[in-house]
């Protein structure tokens, strides 16, 4: 993909910014600080101005992808931002759907929002929020981390932006269930879960192609669950 690369001071959203600005190109957007970031649901995503990586992408999939495998962009994107981080530092998983951990950590949060044509995907805008040389967080956020806390170094954003997106083009062109499956957090034994009728154990079964994630809890049931409708406790 040939990306058309803005870079502005300050924004709202990168990712509404998007919407006011739409293009029939590749767009990325990048921002030193936004007033009004945000997380999925009413979450708001804590950033020090000119410190962390903030970003939106707009892309065309042009009829080639069906809504029932609009997934496959949130694989797509997570992988990339892992094979960029790894490139710096180790221990990166993606917690499911999205969420990119360090360790025990959120050091990046991913907004996916996708406009139907028909049956298929017309557009889509993924918006990243990574956390880069930020040295303290004060939000009650219960687990960020950037990079500048696990390497004690300043890393040059533009250039970690640039490995994002070719990473990108290289993995949305690609089938990544199986690398996506692989870099799962808690991916492997039985960890605590909560949904609305309590806390229980499971292990991760699978990741449907819809994004559904399929537990297997210790008492031997099979359950299946849409973003939100379960929570890992951390």
């Amino acid at each position: 993909m040939d990306f058309e690369i803005i870079h502005i001071d300050e924004t709202d959203s990168t990712n509404r910014w998007l919407r006011v600005h739409p293009s029939e190109h590749d767009v990325v957007v990048w921002t030193d600080f936004q007033t009004a970031g945000r997380g999925c649901g009413t979450n708001r995503w804590e950033s020090e101005r000119g410190k962390n990586l903030l970003f939106s992408v707009l892309i065309h999939p042009a009829g080639s992808l069906p809504a029932n495998r609009q997934f496959h962009i949130s694989m797509a994107v997570s992988l990339a931002i892992c094979e960029a981080l790894e490139q710096r530092i180790g221990d990166i998983s993606i917690k499911w759907p999205n969420d990119i951990y360090w360790r025990g950590g959120k050091i990046c949060g991913i907004l996916i929002e996708n406009a139907l044509q028909g049956s298929y995907i017309k557009d889509s805008i993924i918006g990243v929020g990574l956390n880069v040389n930020q040295r303290e967080f004060h939000s009650d956020a219960p687990n960020p981390v950037s990079l500048w806390q696990i390497t004690e170094q300043d890393t040059d954003r533009e250039e970690l932006l640039h490995d994002i997106l070719r990473c990108l083009t290289k993995n949305l062109d690609q089938e990544v269930r199986s690398r996506y499956m692989a870099k799962l957090y808690r991916r492997k034994g039985y960890h605590p879960y909560v949904d609305q009728k309590g806390a229980f154990m499971a292990e991760i079964m699978d990741v449907e192609d819809d994004g559904h994630l399929l537990l297997y809890d210790d008492s031997g049931q099979q359950r299946r669950y849409a973003f939100k409708e379960v929570q890992f406790v951390l």
